[in-house]
């Protein structure tokens, strides 16, 4: 595997900052990703300059694999840092990545909207769309070709399918877990020479469908008996969904005017577009959605569903939960607590004996989300925008909602590679995942060499 040089420019010590550099030459690179940090492996990074720690001169294309900001995040910086060339992407991603981007720039660099169009602007120009299960070749290099293929992850998301020189490479981006609502699941492509393999949940098998339904049943339920809120922090794209279609199903199946009456909160502009967006592509979906809407339901559009858009009815919303006695849901982001609307929640409600909090995705280390996860079922406190928030709170993680696949499902993934690779990199994990990981892979994969990346590519 010598002739395919690979360089990592994040995940390789966390679940964040995805950036990997695929050589189709000696002096041509593509980037597969570029993605921002989070929670502690952000912490000795300031926003500037040194998002982009890494040369460019080589780098002609930039290839996307879905539009999770710990994917695409760092894209304005990659455009400031020089950056000129095609950013390309399914045709779901490139319709949701200026959406994304835009609410980034919006949290975390300026307000100025003279500033946020003009780099939306720009990276529009740059966006190429390019469908499903199609070689694609960018370049007049014939050597180098691309196909993207459907990850099960978030709407849009794909795995990558790379020929250079012969040699089949392979990046996974995020994979989505099998049976997971709304999405169909992954299939693993015929061969592959070289894999480079997400590990998120390399040491932990999910929760089952059916199981983690329960849960989210019996969580519900509880606040319900309480009066109190179900607070669930989520990404705006991907976990959202799949919560709301879960949550449908549960409120068509009961016999309850409890449940009947149970207000659904998604209060987010940017997850209402999504949503909107999934709806619009529902071509996109697995076949079990499609049944449900075709007999007449709305999955992602039920007569439960509130949306919450502008500030003022949100701050009004948090006043009015913390004094009620009407139970509801509320979904909103950030997912792992460390900004947004949920933020605002939290502060009122997490003192509240009544509230549950539910997590059902990766919390990573630095985060809040991760203090009120480990913490809070002790009766402990967390810091919110530099405010002490004692936890009287109940929380509840169900993991099977994660959106990503877990040990089992990756291990499987590989397995079924007809023609096995010859060479995995485990990559966006933490330490104890992929060594998980890679010990039930050398089961499968006896064969195979199993490396662990640092950044720039080296490897052990």
């Amino acid at each position: 595997m010598s002739d395919v040089k690979i360089l990592h420019h994040g995940a390789t010590t966390g679940v964040t900052g995805s950036c990997h550099e695929l050589f189709y030459s000696d002096n041509s690179s593509v980037l597969i990703d570029c993605g921002m940090f989070q929670g502690a492996e952000s912490a000795d990074r300031e926003l500037g300059e040194s998002q982009i720690d890494f040369p460019l001169d080589a780098v002609q294309a930039l290839f996307v694999t879905h539009c999770h900001i710990d994917h695409v995040g760092r894209i304005p910086w990659l455009l400031a840092a020089g950056f000129d060339g095609p950013i390309i992407a399914t045709e779901a991603t490139a319709k949701l990545l200026p959406l994304v981007l835009e609410d980034a720039l919006k949290v975390g660099v300026t307000r100025n909207k003279r500033i946020i169009s003009k780099v939306i602007a720009r990276i529009k120009q740059l966006i190429v769309p390019v469908p499903y299960n199609t070689w694609y070749q960018p370049f007049s290099d014939n050597r180098f070709k691309a196909k993207f293929r459907v990850a099960g992850h978030i709407l849009g998301s794909a795995y990558i399918e790379f020929q250079v020189n012969k040699r089949r490479v392979t990046f996974s981006g995020d994979l989505g877990a099998p049976y997971a609502p709304l999405l169909p699941a992954p299939k693993s492509p015929y061969s592959c020479d070289i894999l480079v393999l997400e590990s998120t949940y390399g040491d932990r098998e999910h929760a089952k469908r059916r199981e983690r339904k329960a849960q989210l049943r019996a969580v519900i339920e509880h606040a319900l008996k309480d009066k109190g809120t179900v607070l669930i922090p989520a990404f705006s794209i991907g976990r959202t969904q799949e919560l709301l279609y879960e949550i449908e199903h549960l409120i068509y199946r009961s016999q309850s005017r409890v449940w009947k009456d149970l207000d659904v909160i998604v209060d987010s502009p940017l997850a209402a577009e999504f949503t909107r967006h999934y709806r619009e592509m529902s071509k996109l979906w697995d076949k079990e959605a499609l049944r449900r809407k075709r007999s007449g339901r709305h999955p992602l559009a039920f007569d439960n569903l509130i949306t919450i858009n502008d500030h003022a009815s949100h701050q009004k919303l948090v006043s009015h939960l913390k004094i009620s006695a009407r139970p509801s849901i509320v979904i909103a982001a950030s997912g792992m607590c460390a900004g947004g609307r949920i933020q605002n929640y939290l502060k009122a409600l997490l003192p509240d004996h009544r509230t549950d909090v539910l997590f059902v995705g990766y919390q990573a280390q630095g985060t809040p989300g991760h203090d009120i996860q480990k913490y809070g079922p002790r009766g402990g406190y967390v810091y919110l925008d530099g405010e002490r928030v004692d936890i009287r709170a109940a929380v509840h993680t169900i993991s099977g909602y994660s959106a990503h696949a877990d040990r089992s499902d990756l291990v499987n993934f590989v397995r079924r590679i007809y023609r096995k690779p010859a060479e995995i990199r485990l990559v966006h994990g933490d330490k104890e995942a992929k060594q998980a990981l890679r010990r039930g892979l050398q089961a499968v994969v006896p064969e195979t060499k199993i490396l662990i990346p640092t950044d720039q590519g080296s490897s052990n």
